[in-house]
């Protein structure tokens, strides 16, 4: 059923779906950022790899009683530090979020299978509902939206070097092993956050797509940040309203608005901004 445009401002004095526009606000001011370090460390998998390490989290909840997204965040932040020490593999980040993704999957399952719980309701958590956001969570990512950009924006010069050459940041004195650590930290607690919001799969409207978006507009490390912050909070509170005008499930029409930016935005010529990516391995420089 299609509603009446005036219908929206009805909607938007409901309490859920002022929290829900709240969240989505606060969730577009930070995450885009963590998308950009998403694609400049070359990390895409770990979208994936977090899902599944959430899914581990709310396992372990459901059966212990604790909160499920709280045990998921737990989960995300444990999982991202253990990956790190990976990252100086032949393989690097890619090889560690692999693996992630198949043990984590694994103990899910398993856990499921021990406790007797309904692997359908964990699964149900993973779909997201952004209606069903509360003050909570709005607090989360509150804390993510500061966080966040002002981490960026405190360490930008070692970012700038990490994601243009390991090497170079290492010999300009950057501790890089800490700085990718805390990263990978930062990223999975950012991933598992927007879960409530998009859900697992939809997740990349929050995060990679605003930045896929800014790459091809920025002309440096914080002129794409910048712009993916922009694109981030302007699609996804374009999406969102569409979604309520239309009657839709919010998480695809915010991918679905995200992507058609990017497809627009790509016949922009790309500029020279390949360089901040960083390669996909992260292992240290040999020594000789």
């Amino acid at each position: 059923m299609i509603l009446a445009v005036a219908d929206v401002g009805e909607l938007l004095q409901l309490a859920p779906v002022q929290r829900a526009g709240a969240g989505l606000l606060l969730a577009s001011a930070g995450l885009p950022v963590i998308g950009v370090v998403i694609v400049g460390l070359d990390i895409m998998p770990v979208r994936f790899a977090m899902m599944h390490v959430a899914l581990l989290g709310i396992a372990v909840g459901l059966w212990t009683g604790l909160d499920p997204m709280l045990c998921a965040l737990v989960a995300c932040a444990l999982a991202g530090a253990g990956v790190a020490p990976m990252a100086r593999s032949p393989d690097g980040l890619s090889g560690a979020m692999g693996l992630l993704m198949s043990l984590a999957i694994a103990a899910a399952l398993l856990t499921l299978s021990v406790a007797g719980v309904n692997a359908s309701g964990a699964f149900a958590l993973l779909w997201g509902s952004i209606l069903s956001v509360e003050t909570a969570d709005l607090w989360l990512l509150g804390a993510l939206a500061v966080v966040v950009p002002a981490l960026f924006w405190w360490r930008r010069r070692d970012l700038a070097l990490l994601l243009y050459d390991r090497e170079l940041a290492l010999a300009s004195g950057v501790r890089v092993e800490r700085l990718t650590l805390f990263l990978l930290v930062l990223v999975a607690v950012s991933v598992a956050g927007a879960i409530k919001l998009t859900g697992a799969l939809l997740v990349d409207a929050l995060t990679l797509l605003p930045a896929l978006a800014a790459r091809r507009i920025g002309t440096s490390l914080t002129s794409i940040t910048v712009w993916a912050v922009v694109i981030g909070i302007s699609v996804n509170t374009a999406g969102f309203l569409l979604a309520l005008a239309f009657d839709l499930p919010p998480g695809p029409v915010l991918v679905l608005v995200a992507g058609a930016v990017v497809l627009a935005v790509h016949v922009i010529p790309e500029r020279r901004t390949h360089a901040w990516r960083a390669p996909a391995s992260l292992a240290p420089p040999s020594s000789h």
